[in-house]
């Protein structure tokens, strides 16, 4: 029985890299993957889902007003299992299309993403993978201190930690770090007293 699984991480826990390696692994048993993720995340030219490691392929891009089910129906329903890179910037709607793909065809859909911004919040698209995902896993990554990081921290260009903005900022290692909790809340404590 197919599932709809999320498999979740702080920026650079290597879910990307996951994604590449779980999509490498269905083809090499023969079978056809759809990889997918959302044309929001523009960090990459071109329909690409690329790792920090280097691996890469190509890709289907998906913008916010695009029906997940309907393209699967139209064009990809000969595909074995869907694959989502940056699951947590689709919306909670294409996230139960995605579901409906899993009762309906009995394909599984992996998505991989964060749970939460750089306030700790939960993106809409994650929210929703906790509501109905049949399977959710942790892809652990490490804060420099040694806890496991859980916050993607948004940092300025000299290093110090951002506490406003809107929920979505696109970039890598120059934008987030991974931090624990207490390093996260102590940092932002140090940042005020220097003030």
């Amino acid at each position: 029985m197919a599932k709809l699984y999320f498999k979740y991480g702080s920026m650079g826990s290597s879910k990307t890299a996951q994604a590449l390696i779980t999509k490498f692994n269905y083809e090499e048993c023969g079978m056809k993957v759809w990889l997918i993720k959302p044309a929001i995340d523009t960090r990459e030219s071109e329909a690409v889902v690329r790792s920090r490691i280097g691996l890469e392929s190509k890709a289907t891009l998906i913008s916010d007003d695009q029906n997940v089910y309907d393209m699967y129906m139209q064009k990809y329903g000969d595909c074995d299992v869907v694959i989502v890179d940056e699951c947590q910037f689709f919306t909670e709607k294409q996230i139960d299309e995605l579901g409906l793909i899993v009762l309906d065809f009995n394909v599984p859909v992996l998505c991989f993403g964060l749970r939460s911004d750089f306030l700790t919040h939960l993106f809409p698209g994650s929210k929703r993978l906790f509501e109905i995902a049949e399977s959710i896993s942790e892809i652990k990554n490490v804060c420099v201190c040694g806890r496991k990081a859980t916050v993607n921290a948004r940092i300025d260009p000299n290093g110090k930690i951002i506490t406003q903005g809107e929920q979505i900022y696109i970039g890598g290692n120059d934008s987030y770090v991974a931090m624990c909790r207490k390093c996260y809340i102590n940092k932002i404590a140090e940042q005020q007293k220097e003030k």
